[in-house]
């Protein structure tokens, strides 16, 4: 018998040595490639040992299929946040109100709003009367048109100055301009809790700031401390009933003065009455030069960030 025949694989004619199988003449013609068994062995015989009978086909050897890798991307950043340019807007006075023996309530309407976020500043002139930074709030009770701005004036009778004045030289129609934002100690949604401590007519900007964080970041840590020197210029106390009906159980209410001092309202400096501050904590504080100084120090000490809006003493 010869030591070869012919075989036909799949229409093909192939010359094998007598006891291959149509498999093994199949490979060595390379007409299909070995596979990888389970673990990297070779199936059919393909794995290292013995080589073939007969060299696989060169023309027929299938080429390793080499993917491409992905190319490093550049790291996304975020553009910086830059402060609102500040505008001007012409308006007229229209509210007057006083809120305690030592704060008023002045209404500006403008002519346009301003693009402010709560707890910006603007700077305010009236007619006689050189220019001064306060900040726009709401109404005790929350209200405030879109093209109007609340400001909360500190009143000394015994140093009269801008707010000694409301309903005397400044009356209601009285011609305003008003130049803003001002000021970084705006709100800035975020992480970590946050402390609110106002002084006086500070209570404006932390105002703003405490009802828009509840609608922003209900979800979010917050204390509030607030404080005067008497305790009837503790106006806020409407406000101070929204907070705690969205559910902000930590409301500190503090006064110097004992007289008239209702149970609720602590004796003693705001600074008594602060919370063990942390790294994490975000503090926004606002009023007297003193009470807001003591507060950056202690935030300093803690690695607290701290937003200041200084007012004048009342």
């Amino acid at each position: 018998m010869s030591a070869r025949c012919s075989l036909v694989v799949n229409g093909k004619s192939v010359r094998i040595s007598t006891g291959d199988t149509p498999l093994e003449a199949a490979l060595a013609e390379g007409m299909i490639a070995p596979t990888q068994g389970l673990h990297g062995t070779g199936v059919l015989g393909q794995a290292a040992g013995p080589a073939a009978r007969r060299a696989q086909a060169r023309s027929h050897r299938a080429e390793s299929v080499k993917l491409p890798l992905p190319r490093p991307q550049p790291a996304l950043t975020l553009p910086e946040m830059r402060p609102a340019a500040a505008v001007k807007r012409t308006g007229t006075v229209t509210g007057i109100a006083r809120l305690a023996p030592h704060v008023s309530e002045l209404v500006v309407t403008v002519t346009r709003r301003l693009p402010l976020e709560p707890g910006h500043q603007v700077v305010l002139t009236l007619p006689g009367f050189p220019a001064v930074t306060l900040s726009p709030t709401l109404r005790v009770d929350g209200s405030a048109e879109l093209n109007e701005l609340v400001f909360h004036l500190p009143h000394d009778p015994e140093a009269p100055g801008l707010a000694a004045a409301l309903g005397e030289t400044i009356r209601l129609g009285a011609a305003v301009k008003v130049k803003g934002p001002v000021g970084r100690a705006h709100y800035r949604p975020g992480g970590g809790r946050l402390l609110l401590v106002s002084a006086g007519a500070g209570f404006a900007p932390i105002w703003s700031i405490a009802r828009a964080a509840r609608y922003i970041e209900p979800a979010r840590d917050m204390a509030v401390l607030v404080g005067a020197r008497d305790p009837l210029d503790l106006y806020m106390r409407p406000a101070l009933d929204w907070l705690r009906a969205t559910g902000i159980g930590r409301i500190t209410l503090v006064a110097d003065r004992s007289r008239q001092r209702p149970p609720d309202v602590r004796p003693g400096p705001l600074t008594a009455h602060l919370p063990p501050l942390r790294t994490t904590d975000v503090v926004h504080v606002a009023g007297c030069a003193s009470t807001v100084g003591a507060v950056e120090v202690l935030a300093a000490a803690a690695g607290a960030r701290c937003y200041a809006v200084p007012f004048l003493d009342p």
